[in-house]
């Protein structure tokens, strides 16, 4: 995604990326701090009737998009097909290129559940928020947390609550689109739901890795057509898995074209 020259030279400079920085980081503390009592009162009032915790994850997403009108640095933008029920559960899948893709993919207009690793739920007000929201916990490499996982992804999609996941499983380190490992899609035939894919693009500069400040970028998450599992079976996950990553990395090169 190209940024303007004009807003390279003027916020791209060492000095506007320091101090906007702080202002981000700040806003960013200023918001949780906001959200969490937020959050928790729509948590409490919707328990009797929202099972799947809707919307107490609904409102926490939306975090994210006022912590990115507040940041100069950043425009993200959102593009492809309309979701016409949000009510109606997904497997959604994306490509993965730096922390800045859960502000970016916030954006998007339904609510859905992330599979986020340990260290998240860990974190002050946003650790909190995130088990109020009903999103799922992962610890890497651990085969009974992994288990877990995907059944409270099956909970949550029988609840009509999408789930999200980065069948890569890491954020891209160079760029390059890793493998895409099986779960997610063996999850999707298993119950049934569809595919969502998403194509990011953009983000990978938002949050340059080993640096903590934000850089000036202009990303776009593309929502592109559902595919259709019924009637597939284990044997079908390899060729799925494969034909959508090949969607989003063809969606993505177009995107940076």
């Amino acid at each position: 995604m190209r940024v303007s020259a004009f807003r390279q030279r003027v916020l791209g400079n060492a000095f506007s990326r320091t101090l906007l920085s702080v202002w981000a980081w700040l806003m960013l503390g200023v918001i949780a701090i906001i959200w969490t009592p937020l959050v928790f009162v729509v948590w409490v009032v919707t328990a009797p009737f929202d099972r799947g915790r809707y919307w107490p994850g609904w409102l926490f997403r939306k975090l994210c998009v006022v912590h990115t009108w507040l940041n100069p640095l950043w425009r993200f933008r959102t593009s492809g097909i309309k979701v016409e029920d949000p009510r109606r559960p997904y497997v959604v899948v994306a490509n993965h290129e730096s922390l800045a893709d859960m502000f970016l993919i916030s954006h998007l207009p339904w609510e859905m559940k992330w599979l986020s690793k340990e260290d998240f739920f860990r974190y002050p007000l946003i650790g909190w928020m995130m088990r109020m929201s009903g999103d799922i916990k992962l610890i890497r490499g651990d085969r009974q947390s992994i288990v877990s996982a995907m059944r409270g992804a099956r909970d949550r999609l029988s609840k009509k609550v999408s789930v999200m996941l980065f069948p890569e499983g890491t954020r891209s380190m160079d760029g390059v689109m890793g493998e895409f490992k099986d779960g997610a899609f063996r999850l999707a035939v298993e119950t049934g739901r569809p595919i969502l894919p998403l194509a990011v693009a953009g983000t990978r500069q938002a949050i340059p890795k080993g640096d903590w400040r934000f850089d000036v970028t202009t990303a776009e998450v593309r929502v592109l057509p559902t595919i259709d599992t019924t009637g597939m079976t284990k044997e079908d996950v390899p060729a799925l898995r494969e034909r959508v990553r090949d969607l989003i990395s063809n969606e993505v090169a177009l995107m940076k074209a």
